[in-house]
């Protein structure tokens, strides 16, 4: 493995960050490269910086522990592991892009996405590290870790009862998550959280958290294991076949609900090819169209941007491609998606948890 990683990186002059062969090669040929043989470390990557910020937050909370990182294939903390997983396309910006072309977005691609998820994290592998979820005091405020994951949860987009850090009101979707959420919230800097929660019922677990956090900060974890589950240079599957499986599970074929009013709005057909791709449209002013129906409406922007995402996604199944004026498309499009909204929240929509 060593020595295939000494072909798949090179130091620059002076011994500086690593230049990686693959880094210039076009996607078709760089999707058959084997996870394992890209030769990532955290080291000297673009995410290293983040990690040793969130560690400083929490070693400016006393809190005496330090979470190990690796390269996986996702984010994560394994049970009973007092470190994190991170995904491995967040360790070279050619890696960024392509995980952005292949899935349309890059969860923890920028600064202050990273370091939402990272404090999320954080939370996990802390509360692994001192076995907080076997306390009796824990289980009264956030419930059982041990009760199984959803595959799909229902969560009130109006509750007081859970803090909002992450999309999707991920709080609500376990009570492991409930805690890795208020911590997260708790260890933000400047995230003013007695005022910000003030009357709601969330603000109790903050302050359980808070003295919970002053009980621990300068003891030893109890738990100091250094296993790292499916760390990246012991992943075999090739790109290809790694955004394939992602591609199944979290995009199974996007709703054809959308279609009738898409095909209105966009083009399709041999003649229309060198039109301007649908999906590409959308994407580059996702977060314009995104906000304006969020004022329109006073809807959640997470709801909006994940029928937003569907909508994308079906347009790029059906190759669909812009015609006409932008500003008139997108105003167009904004009142679609508008529809689309306000119905799955009527419904009372299950988001799938990830």
């Amino acid at each position: 493995m060593a020595r295939r990683r000494t072909q798949a990186r090179a130091r620059g002059k002076g011994g500086g960050r690593p230049r990686y062969r693959w880094a210039r090669w076009p996607r078709e040929r760089l999707l058959d490269m084997r996870l394992c043989d890209l030769g990532l470390s955290v080291a000297g990557s673009w995410i290293e910086q983040p990690i040793e910020r969130v560690c400083a937050e929490l070693a400016a909370r006393g809190l005496r522990f330090r979470p190990h990182f690796w390269l996986s294939d996702e984010w994560f903390t394994p049970d009973d592991v007092p470190g994190i997983a991170v995904p491995f396309y967040l360790a070279h910006p050619r890696l960024l892009r392509l995980e952005r072309r292949q899935m349309l977005e890059v969860e923890g691609g920028t600064r202050a996405t990273v370091m939402a998820v990272l404090r999320h994290e954080a939370g996990h592998a802390l509360q692994n590290a001192f076995e907080l979820h076997g306390l009796r005091r824990w289980q009264r405020v956030f419930g059982r870790a041990s009760q199984p994951y959803p595959d799909v949860y229902r969560p009130n987009p109006a509750s007081k009862r859970f803090v909002q850090h992450l999309d999707g009101w991920y709080a609500q979707s376990h009570p492991a998550e409930d805690f890795a959420e208020t911590f997260a919230v708790w260890l933000t800097p400047r995230s003013d959280w007695r005022r910000r929660y003030e009357g709601w019922t969330a603000l109790k677990k903050l302050e359980f958290v808070d003295a919970l956090m002053q009980e621990i900060a300068g003891r030893r974890p109890k738990n100091r294991s250094r296993a790292r589950t499916d760390e990246v240079s012991r992943l075999r599957k090739t790109l290809r076949q790694y955004y394939d499986e992602k591609s199944e599970y979290h995009a199974p074929g996007y709703s054809d609900g959308y279609d009738l009013e898409l095909r209105r709005l966009f083009v399709s057909g041999a003649d229309e090819r060198n039109r301007p791709r649908a999906a590409s449209f959308l994407r580059r002013h996702r977060r314009e169209i995104r906000e304006l129906v969020s004022r329109w409406t006073g809807e959640y922007e997470f709801a909006l941007d994940q029928v937003l995402k569907e909508m994308i996604g079906r347009c790029r199944e059906l190759n669909l491609r812009t015609a006409g004026g932008e500003d008139r498309l997108k105003l167009d499009f904004a009142i679609v998606l508008t529809m689309h909204t306000m119905s799955c929240m009527h419904r009372g929509r299950q988001w799938r948890r990830v």
